[in-house]
C-alpha cells in the first residue's frame, strides 16, 4: 500500500502530464486554425489545393471526435449491466457538435469557393468570421473542457529573494535586531548601536530608527522587562544629550560606581590580600619629574 506522500507525490506527476498533454492539445488547436485560415484563403484565389484541404479537415474533425471523452463506452457498460438502454447524455451530445463545428464549417467555406466563381465579397468574409470566431472562441477546446475540466492553474509564487542580513559588530545589537526590532516587537524598525559596559551587569545603548527622519517609536519597557527578564527598575529609556528624536538611550542595569583607588583597595583587594589593612594616604609625585613615586601608609 502506498504511503500517504507517495500518493501525492503520484497524483502530482498525473497533474503534470495532464497539464502539459492539454498544453500541447491547445498548441495543435492553434496550428489547425492556422492551417485551416491558409487553407480558406488560398481557395478564395484557386482550387488546385481545396480536395487535398476538404480531406485534411474531414480526418482532423474525425480524428478528433473519435478522441473526445465522450463517456459513451463506459454508459453503454453499465447499461449492459443492468441489461436496459443507455440514457442518452445530452452534455455528450453538446460537447461533440461544439467540437464538429470549427470542421463542418471550414468544409462549408472551402465547398462554397469551390462552387462560386471568381472571388466574391461573401467569400473573404466568410473566411474573417471562420478564422477570428475559431481562434478567439475555441468550440473545440470547450468542447472537450466541458466533457473534462482542466486542471486549476498553478499559483505562482514570486521569486524568492534572501535579503543579506547585515553584519552586526556586537553580539546585543543582533540579539536586538532579531527579537526586539522585528515587526510586532518590543521595538520594530530600531537599531542597536554605541554599545558599552557600564558595570559586571548593566549596559548602555543607543536606540537608532532605520526609518530616516522618522522618530524612535515608543518603547514599552515593560515588554522589554519581559522579553529581557530583567526588572523593569533596571531598565530606563530616555533622550540622548544633544540628539534629537530619531535616537533614543537605553540603559540596563546599575551602573558600577567610579572606584577610587581607596575604594578599590577596600572592596576589591584587601578583603583577598590582607583583611583588615586600609589605606590612609596616597603620595604622587609630580608630573614634571622622570621618575613618579607612589607611597602607601598602610595601617594593620
Amino acid at each position: 500500500m502506498l504511503s500517504p506522500e507517495r500518493l501525492e507525490r503520484l497524483r502530482g506527476q498525473i497533474d503534470a502530464g495532464r497539464r502539459r498533454l492539454d498544453t500541447a492539445r491547445s498548441r495543435a488547436g492553434r496550428i489547425a486554425t492556422a492551417a485551416g485560415t491558409v487553407a480558406a484563403t488560398a481557395g478564395l484565389f484557386t482550387p488546385v489545393a481545396t480536395g487535398e484541404s476538404l480531406l485534411a479537415t474531414a480526418l482532423a474533425t474525425g480524428a478528433g471526435l473519435v478522441f473526445l471523452p465522450t463517456g459513451r463506452a463506459a454508459r453503454r457498460a453499465a447499461a449492459a449491466a443492468e441489461g436496459k438502454a443507455p440514457e442518452p447524455h445530452h452534455q455528450a451530445k453538446t460537447a461533440t457538435v461544439l467540437y464538429a463545428a470549427p470542421g463542418v464549417a471550414l468544409v462549408g467555406v472551402l465547398i462554397a469557393e469551390r462552387i462560386v466563381p471568381g472571388v466574391h465579397w461573401g467569400e473573404g468574409l466568410a473566411v474573417a468570421v471562420w478564422s477570428a470566431g475559431t481562434f478567439y472562441l475555441r468550440p473545440s477546446r470547450t468542447a472537450r473542457h466541458m466533457l473534462v475540466p482542466p486542471l486549476p492553474p498553478l499559483e505562482k509564487t514570486g521569486d524568492l529573494v534572501v535579503a543579506a542580513q547585515p553584519a552586526y559588530d556586537h553580539p546585543a545589537a543582533q540579539w536586538w535586531a532579531e527579537r526586539a526590532a522585528v515587526e510586532g516587537g518590543a521595538a520594530p524598525g530600531t537599531a542597536l548601536e554605541d554599545i558599552e559596559r557600564i558595570g559586571e551587569s548593566a549596559m548602555r545603548a543607543v536606540i537608532r530608527s532605520t526609518v530616516p527622519g522618522e522618530p524612535v517609536p515608543d518603547i514599552s519597557v515593560r515588554r522589554l522587562s519581559a522579553l529581557m527578564d530583567v526588572p523593569e527598575d533596571l531598565i530606563a529609556v530616555g533622550p540622548v544629550p544633544g540628539r534629537g528624536a530619531s535616537v533614543r538611550q537605553l540603559s540596563v542595569g546599575t551602573a558600577d560606581e567610579a572606584l577610587d583607588a581607596r575604594t578599590l583597595w577596600a572592596t576589591r583587594i584587601a578583603p583577598l590580600a590582607m583583611p583588615g589593612a586600609s589605606i590612609t594616604a596616597i603620595n604622587f609625585g609630580s608630573m614634571t619629574t622622570a621618575p613618579v613615586t607612589m607611597t602607601k601608609e598602610i595601617d594593620a
